[in-house]
């Protein structure tokens, strides 16, 4: 079972290009991921990692940040029925205290529920860096001792496999804080098209191309 994460750029490119504000590139970007998710669930993903916000992105407009927000917390609502149904686990790797309560209540409910799920994981980053993530991870190890197995230990997510492949949209080539301790050996597919024009024929491709690959760990 492969790790795939996705770095969902050019939402707002899309939003744009149509004369849009960008809160709707965002909105239409959640429309977008439910197909995505199911075509992963049931073709050898095990894990299906997205960053929807990072801890740059309160840079941002206040309206948009504020639009996107209500977006995931609308998603988490209208999905976590299915998450069940499907046995799939929910978990959030990044900082709850700065995001809206609301949300990070609607997080937390829906990690717990969807706890023992087994069948595939979606794994969304929100306000998350990995910068961010590293320091806090040493802050919890305190006097354990550094090792990489102990660092690893006080990640936000240990027990999720280390990502196999990162798949990065609307042409950008940046490694830009993503995951810089789980994603220390991905593979990388990149695309020109924006997120919100992402097919599961898109997916197909990427996880194609990987396949082809000989991965070496330095080797």
């Amino acid at each position: 079972m492969i790790h795939l994460a996705i770095i969902p750029d050019g939402s707002r490119r899309w939003a744009k290009a149509r004369g849009l504000p960008a809160w709707k590139g965002h909105e239409k970007a959640a429309e977008n991921f439910r197909p995505l998710a199911e075509w992963c669930r049931e073709n050898s993903v095990g894990v299906l990692t997205v960053w929807c916000f990072s801890t740059e992105n309160w840079k941002r407009d206040t309206k948009e940040v504020s639009a996107l927000m209500n977006i995931l917390e609308k998603y988490l609502r209208n999905e976590r029925d299915a998450f069940l149904k499907n046995d799939t686990r929910f978990v959030h790797s990044g900082r709850k205290d700065r995001i809206p309560r609301s949300l990070a209540a609607i997080i937390a409910e829906t990690e717990e529920m969807t706890k023992d799920c087994k069948k595939f994981a979606l794994h969304l980053a929100v306000d998350y860096g990995g910068r961010d993530e590293i320091i806090r991870a040493v802050r919890r190890m305190r006097a354990s001792g550094a090792t990489e197995e102990s660092l690893r230990a006080h990640l936000d997510h240990p027990e999720l496999p280390d990502i196999d492949l990162v798949f990065r949209t609307s042409g950008e080539m940046r490694f830009s804080n993503f995951f810089l301790w789980q994603g220390a050996y991905a593979e990388w597919v990149f695309t020109e098209k924006h997120f919100p024009d992402i097919a599961p024929e898109d997916l197909a491709d990427c996880l194609a191309a990987y396949r082809k690959r000989r991965r070496r760990y330095g080797a």
